[in-house]
């Protein structure tokens, strides 16, 4: 994702969630081979842009991943209620319980398009980039079009 929306997330949990925000910084720092103290002091702007850096890497994984979840289950409950709504699953502010193990090809292409015609691309790809990866249940045309729809590709 572009550095702009890694930051947006990072101050979501600045302003919403310090317990994760701590977290996160606490994890950063440490990756930087920092205190946490001194790393808290650095100008925000600095800061959080050298947090989306470091969160980048695939050793912290985990730890971005629970920013993105909070980021998307707390900012973007529209958008995963039109996803769910669009492919007719049953949800609770856009989460699942028990997603079915496959969706009809048509259904998943109109929601696409329906998110992509009302949020940001770069956002949608985040999301259902997330989705794919963060669940257990994979359905392989969402994987397909996540592989071959340019508006869905990172930095595309």
């Amino acid at each position: 994702m572009s550095p702009a929306l890694a930051v947006q997330i990072i101050e979501f949990a600045h302003e919403g969630n310090k317990e994760l925000y701590r977290t996160v910084l606490v994890t950063v720092a440490q990756a930087r081979k920092l205190r946490p103290a001194f790393f808290e002091r650095t100008p925000r702007a600095t800061r959080h842009a050298a947090m989306a850096t470091v969160l980048a890497q695939p050793r912290l994984e985990m730890i971005a991943g629970n920013l993105l979840r909070e980021w998307l289950m707390k900012n973007r409950v529209p958008m995963l209620t039109d996803f769910m709504d669009a492919l007719g699953v049953a949800h609770t502010d856009g989460a699942v319980d028990d997603l079915p193990p496959t969706v009809e090809e048509a259904k998943l292409q109109a929601a696409i398009e329906k998110l992509l015609a009302k949020y940001p691309a770069e956002e949608v790809a985040v999301y259902l980039n997330a989705f794919y990866t963060m669940n257990d249940v994979r359905w392989a045309n969402l994987e397909s079009t996540l592989k071959t729809d340019a508006r869905l590709q990172f930095g595309g």
